[in-house]
């Protein structure tokens, strides 16, 4: 009878362990709801493209957009076409800003006598003011100074060195604010 029994209890287990495999499965539980000391999570905002602001540039940036220095052939003032549009632009940009007024700095490079460079120099700060002038830009906002080859853009002793420092310059004097 023991064996009867045994049985009996193997039974009852099996049927309740098909019972329990046959039920249902319970809904999961509701999520935690968040305590006072948790955070929520951020809102969700219905983002728009950021418009951006269109600032006007200031005559420095304006003045590096359109470049503020025109190159030189070695030995001369004359103002080659590439320098000729650079201009352009630059009087481009002082009619948008009446107020300003510049300097136009002449350089050269090493080459030549520190006398013979500074009036090189002028002749090349004056062949850009000249210009300018010219496209309408008043002589009056337009100074010129030459630094003849006291001033390198490049210090190295050689061609691109050199063609580097045979320059004329566009620096603000006064922003006329």
């Amino acid at each position: 009878m023991q064996l009867n029994g045994i049985m009996k209890i193997l039974f009852i287990i099996a049927l309740g362990g098909f019972a329990a495999a046959c039920a249902t499965t319970p809904p999961p539980a509701p999520p935690e709801q968040p305590t006072e000391e948790a955070t929520p999570p951020p809102a969700m905002e219905e983002t728009q493209p950021e418009v951006e602001t269109m600032q006007a540039p200031t005559f420095e940036q304006a003045i590096s957009d359109a470049g503020d220095r025109v190159f030189f052939a070695f030995d001369s003032s004359e103002l080659t076409p590439l320098a000729r549009r650079t201009l352009e632009a630059q009087a481009a940009v002082l009619r948008e800003f009446p107020r300003v007024t510049v300097t136009i700095e002449g350089h050269c490079d090493e080459r030549g006598t520190r006398e013979y460079n500074l009036a090189l120099g002028d002749r090349r700060a004056n062949a850009v003011k000249n210009y300018l002038v010219a496209l309408g830009i008043s002589s009056n906002r337009v100074g010129t100074i030459s630094y003849g080859k006291e001033r390198p853009a490049d210090p190295r002793h050689n061609e691109e060195a050199w063609a580097r420092n045979r320059r004329g310059v566009m620096v603000v004097a006064n922003l006329g604010s």
